[in-house]
């Protein structure tokens, strides 16, 4: 990266002003989205060039929109990527739509990275409410659950399994669960033993 261009980029990341123009009845927050962004850098990029470009890519068996953000001069030039998951379905959306939606998300975010906006913080999407009760869920202590009760999962578990390795790592988690029930263990060892030799 050529030091002039450095010293632009440098340039456009203290200028900008994305102001948070969008508002969320439900939520009752206000945050920014990629078009607020995109209009609060145009008027400074003078001779320089961005463009946004999107690519569907699947992880697993989901479907992620990788969006990557490019700023050049023509001779040098920066990029961010982002990545945003298509939710299974979201009710009131068309296929169509809910691509559309993704992609804005994916967008905003590697225009976020790519000219040093900071949202960790903000609650600007409903999908940021929805990882934020997850984390929540996540850190909160659950239950104690008895050495009988993950038996009897188990239990209940094994016929259903058609992977013996999986079948063996679960028996294996379970014998340090019941370490110190021995009943418990003998138990679950004869259900390993019987759902094993079918697989």
């Amino acid at each position: 990266m050529s030091k002039t261009f450095y010293q632009q980029v440098s340039a456009l990341q203290r200028q900008l002003n994305a102001p948070k123009n969008q508002y969320n009845t439900f939520g009752k927050y206000r945050y920014r989205s990629c078009e607020d962004i995109l209009e609060g850098i145009k008027p400074l990029l003078g001779d320089l060039f961005l463009s946004i470009s999107d690519e569907i890519v699947l992880i697993g068996d989901r479907y992620y929109v990788k969006a990557t953000a490019t700023l050049t001069d023509g001779e040098t030039s920066i990029q961010a990527s982002a990545l945003a998951r298509e939710e299974r379905d979201k009710k009131g959306m068309d296929a169509a739509q809910l691509t559309g939606a993704t992609s804005s998300y994916a967008r905003k975010y590697c225009l976020n990275g790519l000219f040093g906006i900071d949202d960790a913080k903000d609650a600007d999407t409903d999908a940021y409410k929805q990882q934020e009760e997850r984390l929540r869920q996540a850190l909160t202590p659950k239950a104690t659950r008895t050495p009988a009760q993950y038996l009897n999962d188990f239990t209940h578990w094994a016929p259903q399994c058609k992977d013996k390795v999986a079948l063996q790592g679960a028996y294996q988690r379970l014998c340090q669960l019941l370490i110190q029930q021995p009943d418990l263990a003998q138990q679950a060892h004869e259900i390993y033993l019987t759902h094993s030799a079918t697989l």
